[in-house]
């Protein structure tokens, strides 16, 4: 009698601190499509970090593969990089992206996944985010439906759990 009360005790209590975690810390998320290739591959399955971001804007940084409400349709939400902070100047010129007229050396763009897209010179405005796919011809991104707004943006892309030969954390 006494351990059973002790395990409902100890299941209970786990029980807790799992969904404490998955609200606020950690969350698994299953990618869908292409558009981050290599670094992310359609139907593995990430954890994000939900807890790294709640303290403001300047946590985020260039590079950081975040996830974020889809701005044209809140119940959506996507993963991409980002390539343009707040007050960035971000270009792109036959598929080079150029950050404040400088080439940005992008080493997670494999050979064979860039475009030779042009997009003229657009201000990343307070509080907003130029974000891109890693697979930029198999891309919906910024390029396409603009900034997406801090306040859209809830985790960051951390740790490969699935399929078990990529797990790993993400750089």
């Amino acid at each position: 009698m006494w351990s059973t009360i002790h395990w409902a005790r100890d299941l209970m209590v786990s029980v807790v601190i799992a969904i404490v975690v998955i609200l606020f810390i950690y969350q698994p998320v299953k990618v869908e499509g292409t558009s981050m290739m290599p670094a992310l591959v359609d139907q593995e399955r990430i954890f994000i970090n939900k807890f790294v971001y709640r303290f403001g804007p300047s946590s985020i940084e260039r590079g950081d593969m975040v996830v974020f409400w889809f701005p044209q349709d809140q119940s959506k939400s996507y993963i991409k990089r980002v390539i343009g902070m707040p007050g960035d100047t971000v270009q792109v010129e036959n598929g080079t992206v150029l950050i404040n007229g400088r080439p940005l050396l992008e080493s997670y763009v494999p050979e064979e996944y860039p475009d030779r897209v042009s997009m003229p010179a657009t201000r990343v405005h307070q509080d907003e985010y130029f974000v891109l796919g890693d697979h930029r011809s198999s891309s919906n991104d910024s390029r396409v439906w603009g900034m997406v707004a801090r306040r859209f943006i809830y985790g960051k892309a951390v740790f490969v759990y699935w399929p078990p030969d990529k797990m790993g954390v993400l750089r």
